[in-house]
């Protein structure tokens, strides 16, 4: 049975963007919340949801409505043993966005929930920090002693959802929130007639005790060819260009691809090439062993709204990985053109591709060398620790007057 903290003189209550219980932990909201949680108490609230999943239109829409009836029926856990000040909580919420009055009745129940909840916890004025903008109604109307907007990306992009009324929200929080964290400059840019100087530049970290150089392989890889090419992240239709990974398993039938994720996709034509591996969603803790066993990193994103305004973690683990990376332009990788090839277009993407992969296996056999440009790589995110990035919001929450 859950036992009643002491008290505490500050607090946080962090709505995420994902679930704690289901999701790929290396997310920034989970990171940031478990570094926050270091010296005051934090309720990370798994995500509310930007849409009703619907049948023709949303994938796995069985899978996402019982994983997240099972996220609620978890109640408020501590889920980390050793940080007695880290809850994580999953309210029971209904979608209904397209409706006012179900807005409304989402709200109320919302607010229920929280109240109780709250006075458990004893978060009576806390520091309220918001990614998903669906929670702008719910946390507008929180006793708080600030409001941070954790703009990690452009929710409004996203395909699935009702556009004008999540771009709507958006603009309340950037209008309406004492801090607004960006990790784009290009998104920062484009609301700074809103945001002002209100905005913050906060990039993501690197687990880097878990993203290591040395450490097993994933037994998994034993018996592919190199060199390897892989991607590890969810693969999802709104960021990722499957059709790409088929025109390059195509051009070098010589090639490993390697997937490692979970898949929201049709993955029949991209399985349909025997170069192509997928292994499907993993811990977090052995996505690094992967990783390891990778020649070349792949980011094939997708060209449209939301890449342009994103700057995926993943980045930082590859290079934490000391790994060559391959990427579709998008804004944020620019300020890596040094140590990761960038294509500005699908054919020379599949070259890029090519001449990283016979790059890689040219110094196969030199072992020195391989080593010394995996840790020149790891060195450029020497300094991105997530306890570095928790400091950073700490000191830019506490600074907010009361």
């Amino acid at each position: 049975m859950l036992s009643r903290p002491a008290p505490c003189d500050r607090g946080v209550i962090f709505f995420a963007g994902q679930d704690w219980w289901y999701h790929n932990r290396a997310h920034s909201d989970m990171q940031l919340a478990l570094q926050l949680a270091g010296n005051r108490r934090v309720l990370l609230i798994n995500s509310i949801g930007t849409r009703m999943p619907l049948p023709g239109r949303s994938t796995d829409v069985r899978q996402r409505i019982l994983r997240k009836l099972k996220s609620i029926l978890r109640g408020v856990k501590k889920p980390v043993p050793e940080l007695d000040n880290f809850f994580v909580y999953s309210p029971l919420s209904v979608p209904l966005y397209q409706s006012a009055l179900g807005r409304r009745f989402n709200t109320a129940l919302l607010l229920f929930q929280l109240s109780a909840v709250r006075w458990w916890l004893r978060l009576d004025r806390p520091d309220v920090i918001v990614t998903p903008p669906t929670a702008w109604e719910v946390a507008r109307r929180l006793r708080k002693r600030s409001l941070s907007f954790n703009r990690s990306d452009k929710h409004s992009a996203w395909s699935e959802v009702d556009q004008e009324q999540v771009a709507a929200l958006e603009r309340s929080l950037l209008q309406r929130s004492d801090l607004v964290l960006y990790v784009s400059h290009a998104l920062m840019a484009e609301d700074q007639a809103d945001a002002g100087a209100r905005a913050l530049f906060l990039d993501h970290g690197v687990d880097f005790d878990t993203f290591t150089l040395d450490g097993p392989q994933a037994a998994e890889l034993a018996g592919l060819a190199h060199p390897r090419l892989g991607f590890f992240g969810a693969l999802r239709d709104v960021v990722l260009d499957l059709d790409l990974i088929v025109e390059l398993a195509d051009a070098r039938p010589d090639l490993s691809i390697v997937l490692v994720g979970p898949s929201t996709m049709n993955m029949q034509a991209v399985l349909a090439r025997p170069n192509v591996h997928w292994f499907g969603p993993q811990p977090h803790d052995k996505i690094p062993s992967f990783g390891r066993g990778f020649d070349v990193a792949l980011m094939p994103w997708l060209d449209n709204d939301w890449i342009r305004n994103c700057n995926p973690v993943k980045l930082k683990e590859y290079l934490a990985l000391g790994l060559p990376i391959v990427s579709i332009d998008f804004p944020e990788v620019r300020r890596y053109s040094d140590v990761v090839s960038i294509a500005q277009s699908r054919s020379e993407f599949v070259r890029l591709c090519s001449k990283a992969a016979d790059a890689a296996a040219a110094i196969s056999q030199d072992d020195g060398q391989r080593r010394r440009q995996r840790e020149q790589r790891r060195a450029i995110v020497a300094g991105d620790s997530w306890l570095a990035r928790g400091r950073q919001l700490a000191e830019a929450i506490d600074a907010l007057p009361n």
